[in-house]
């Protein structure tokens, strides 16, 4: 054969990041955001539920102090030990999360059919359960977030819901 081997077609770009690689480090903060972010932000909202009227729970310096504490707490043990020791360490070829997760497991029962058949649908439970979570979630947190104007100014409560739509809608067309 006349072929001769040949430098590959992207030797002359050596340095230049690639497309592919250069929307890693958006894509990479995308991914953050999905996992720490509804992790992250759900004990912040109890700060109001725990204060509101009719809770039994009087605003003081110690009761503010205590549940900032369990809030800052519980963040730091579900993000730190759960997500950084646990989670992340679960790694199937460069991926991760509920699926990786899922083919590590049958993976590792790979001669028992039944376990996993079974295990097969706890993954799928698992993943409709963050596909849940990650349609609820933007929902509650820009509702909670708009509805905190409505305490500033009353007379803006009609305003909550369409600026919340409309808050959603630009968020997911970007």
């Amino acid at each position: 054969m006349g072929h001769s081997v040949s430098a590959a077609p992207d030797a002359d770009r050596v340095g230049e990041p690639s497309p592919h690689r250069k929307a890693l480090p958006a894509l990479a903060l995308a991914a953050l955001g999905v996992v720490y972010g509804d992790i992250g932000t759900s004990p912040l909202y109890t700060l109001s539920t725990v204060f509101a009227p009719g809770n039994g729970l009087p605003l003081n310096a110690f009761n503010i102090v205590g549940i900032v504490s369990l809030i800052f707490w519980s963040l730091m043990v579900v993000v730190s030990l759960k997500y950084v020791v646990l989670i992340l360490r679960a790694n199937n070829h460069g991926e991760g999360g509920i699926m990786a997760l899922l083919a590590l497991a049958a993976s590792s029962v790979a001669t028992r059919p039944r376990l996993r058949r079974a295990l097969l649908m706890v993954g799928v439970m698992g993943a409709a359960l963050f596909f849940g979570d990650s349609v609820i979630t933007p929902a509650i947190s820009v509702l909670s977030a708009v509805e905190g104007l409505e305490a500033a100014a009353p007379g803006l409560k009609t305003y909550v819901i369409p600026v919340t739509l409309a808050a959603l809608i630009a968020l997911f067309v970007m």
